[in-house]
């Protein structure tokens, strides 16, 4: 397909675009990236211009008009939601009197999991994609894009097109063919082990027991409780919750079979919960929530029953959400993670790209001395 045999364009949101065409682009390996998922963050109220998250799909289409490949793009009014940090940049951008919002950001909304943000049905399509992001940026006088927590195989994309790259860091478990917990356990050395195994048993002291829902077993009460958790963690986050209630009901009823719902109970009383999406390869842990605080009932639910869960499924990953040095210990290795900025402003793509290799030179010097950090056995 020639150059001439496409056209870009910005859809009216996720809705807009047939499930069928979207899913085309974004295949099924990552939850996230599904139509069902975006398109309940707009339904629910979550991702909305009222919050600050306007969505502005870029599409590239085909001489039928089907998609051929599609960012998942926002118009952003904020930074919040992004676990990208660019506050420093806003700051020393609107000192030098521009306008740092709106912005573009391409990714999923409060979501820090690496993926594809080039949805493509062909590879060939990635330059057209990216020159379409461009041009959305400059013609609408937005002061940047940003494409975040880009899957490893797509930043040499951005790259090749003069996006600058941003390295961070995130802690995810990798099933090293465990065939049981015990098996994983058998990997690290006897101290962690002691420690891991003192955890879980006083974790679930006191009669506590862990349930797993999926499917139909997600009901309304189970969402309730869970909403309850939501709510309480979200407050001392980020001020207020970014997803609305809406958007778990909505969640359960669309995509069941893609959620693994972790509750624990004392006398079958939820008091605790953690949320989890399925992919193809990859258990992604979310949100964790409690009303009763209970030694390493955290680390239980959203790092053990996490990786009990991955075993089980056959997965061979476990992402556990962004940030976290206390995941080390529990068998978490530290691995980057990717972002791509294009920044049209010379002299402020200067200042940032000389940022950029300096905290770079840092976060790899961090992450060599948190490898050695991990709690498995030294050869």
């Amino acid at each position: 397909m020639s150059k001439t045999d496409v056209t870009a364009r910005l859809a009216d949101g996720v809705s807009s675009v047939p499930a069928a065409d979207w899913d085309a682009c974004a295949g099924e390996d990552n939850p996230f990236l599904s139509h069902a998922f975006l398109s309940i963050l707009e339904d629910s109220g979550s991702a909305t211009p009222q919050t600050g998250w306007q969505p502005v799909p870029v599409l590239i289409e085909g001489k039928d008009g089907k998609p051929v490949a599609i960012a998942p793009a926002y118009a952003k009014s904020h930074s919040q939601g992004e676990y990208v940090f660019d506050h420093a940049w806003a700051d020393a951008y609107q000192r030098a009197g521009g306008d740092y919002y709106p912005k573009l950001q391409i990714a999923v909304p409060f979501t820090p999991a690496p993926g594809p943000r080039l949805l493509l049905r062909d590879s060939a399509h990635a330059p057209a994609l990216i020159a379409a992001l461009e041009s959305v940026t400059d013609r609408h006088g937005l002061s940047s894009a940003h494409a975040t927590f880009v899957a490893p195989d797509q930043v040499p994309l951005f790259e090749a097109a003069g996006w600058l790259i941003r390295e961070g860091t995130q802690f995810h478990w990798h099933n090293d063919g465990y065939a049981s917990f015990d098996e994983f356990l058998g990997a690290l050395s006897s101290r962690k082990r002691k420690a891991i195994r003192k955890e879980r048993a006083g974790a679930l002291e006191g009669g506590i027991t862990v349930r797993h829902l999926t499917g139909r077993d997600l009901t309304e009460a189970a969402w309730d409780a869970f909403w309850v958790f939501y709510q309480d963690t979200g407050s001392r986050k980020w001020g207020r919750p970014y997803l609305t209630r809406d958007f778990f009901s909505l969640l359960g009823a669309r995509m069941g079979d893609k959620v693994l719902l972790m509750l624990a109970e004392r006398d079958g009383r939820p008091i605790a919960g953690a949320l989890n999406l399925i992919g193809k390869d990859t258990l992604y842990g979310r949100y964790w929530g409690c009303t009763e605080e209970v030694p390493f009932l955290h680390f239980e639910l959203c790092y053990y029953q996490a990786i009990d869960a991955a075993i089980a499924l056959g997965k061979t990953v476990v992402e556990a959400g962004a940030q976290g040095e206390h995941k080390l210990a529990r068998g978490y290795a530290p691995v980057p993670t990717w972002s791509a900025h294009y920044i049209p402003d010379p002299n402020f793509r200067r200042a940032i790209a000389d940022f950029l290799v300096r905290e770079r030179a840092s976060v790899e010097h961090d992450q060599e001395y948190l490898a050695e950090l991990t709690p498995f056995r030294k050869a």
